[in-house]
């Protein structure tokens, strides 16, 4: 199976140009890169599909590049986009591509001695030296406005009610991706550009832009775009962007989108977001299918991604962290997670402040002058029947005092009542 091959039964093949094929005749090693702007300072879900199909490519023996946007970050991509964006300055650019380029590390290997070792590039080192008359003179010339009126996205965004539109600078932005290329071309020997479908028309400027300079012969492979079977715009959730960056999205959230994905989507996603090879990934499926109870697909793609984002440590914590609700000893797990697990954790429980001279009571007392219980009555019956747990531990006497050994990261106790109510003390 060659790369192409590859991403054909991984479902990350949308597009492709003419003749793309024999670029990897004879196993010749072939470059290609993939353009990300620093429009912040973390990658996000979304970036994963482009970056796993570098990192696919290098698996299989070619030679990936990473271009971050410093001179195309400035401007903003109308791709896909119905309003301008907000234009960044090159403090907050460099600040945001070398956030980025850690993150890249845990999917790429960057060892300069190996001939297909990944490399970043930042455009703005060759953007930034011309000059505007240079520039519309040596680049602007080649191509039409013809040809850029032709794009979709600019179709899209000048749009027929003459009052949409979009500046000169938006307008010039695949004029500068296509500059990208030609330079890489010139200087990297690339000749193939990867990167998702909204993409295509910045793709094909570029190629025709060194066909006409340099009469050479580029391509360009699209991805599709990611979609949710529900309809929602993939890597969204209530809060926003599922990020890459730990302090943005903790690993444990991480896990947890991962985990409650659809089996439709699981099936899907693992193919794309893991390197599992397909012979396991088509058992995973079947025996999902079998017992779909299990979650068999969610747990492994979680895992796997998890794993590669964050680390293995990461993963366990996310996975007990997962588990107190049902853990054996919840206890012991609730006294281990951090503060900001912890609080993910029981997200959305009713909270209720205390000062610590409101500890040293018994638990009845205790329930009802925090507001939980309103009946101490109510409060005895349940205690007696097994219906109140302090910190996942049943109360077994109204007469337990509840006092500081029980706080949970210093501060917390988590009170229950039956299976499913919760309540969260926070004590000041």
């Amino acid at each position: 199976m060659n790369y192409i091959e590859e991403l054909q039964w991984r479902g990350m093949l949308h597009s492709k140009t003419e003749g793309v094929e024999e670029l990897f005749e004879n196993n010749n090693m072939v470059t290609a890169y993939v353009g990300i702007d620093p429009t912040a300072d973390s990658l996000h879900i979304g970036h994963l599909v482009s970056i796993m199909m570098l990192k696919h490519f290098q698996r299989f023996g070619h030679k990936p590049l990473l271009v971050v946007g410093g001179a195309t970050g400035m401007i903003g991509d109308p791709s896909g986009k119905s309003e301008e964006r907000n234009l960044l300055d090159i403090d907050t650019i460099r600040k945001n591509q070398e956030a980025i380029k850690k993150q890249l590390a845990k999917f790429l290997d960057f060892d300069k001695n190996k001939s297909n070792g990944a490399e970043i590039l930042n455009n703005y080192d060759w953007i930034g030296k011309f000059s505007f008359i240079d520039f519309i003179r040596d680049i602007g010339k080649h191509i039409t406005v013809n040809y850029m009126l032709a794009k979709d996205s600019v179709k899209k965004r000048i749009g027929q009610d003459g009052k949409s539109g979009m500046s000169f600078t938006e307008f010039s932005y695949q004029l500068v991706q296509a500059t990208d290329f030609w330079h890489l071309y010139k200087t990297h020997n690339c000749k193939l550009q990867l990167g998702g479908s909204d993409q295509w028309g910045n793709i094909t400027t570029g190629i025709e832009l060194i066909r006409r300079k340099e009469g050479g012969v580029a391509h360009g492979i699209t991805c599709p775009l990611i979609t949710r079977s529900d309809g929602k715009k993939f890597g969204k959730t209530e809060t926003g962007n599922v990020w890459l960056d730990p302090e943005k999205t903790s690993p444990y959230k991480f896990y947890q989108f991962w985990l409650n994905v659809s089996d439709e989507d699981a099936e899907k996603y693992i193919k794309i977001f893991t390197v599992l090879p397909k012979e396991e990934i088509d058992a995973i499926i079947e025996e999902h299918r079998q017992v779909p109870e299990r979650r068999l697909l969610q747990k492994t793609l979680a895992k796997e991604i998890t794993t590669m984002v964050h680390s293995e440590d990461d993963y366990k914590a996310a996975v007990e962290a997962s588990q107190i609700l049902f853990s054996k000893q919840p206890l012991k797990e609730l006294q281990n997670i951090d503060e900001k697990t912890f609080l993910e954790v029981f997200e959305g429980v009713p909270q209720f402040k205390i000062s610590k001279a409101d500890l040293g009571k018994d638990v009845v007392n205790f329930l009802a002058d925090t507001g939980i219980m309103l009946s101490k009555g109510e409060t005895r019956r349940l205690i007696k029947n097994n219906g109140i747990s302090i910190n996942k531990e049943k109360v077994k006497s109204i007469d337990q005092v509840i006092n500081e050994s029980h706080l949970l990261n210093g501060k917390y106790i988590l009170a229950q009542k039956g299976k499913k109510n919760y309540y969260l003390v926070v004590v000041e």
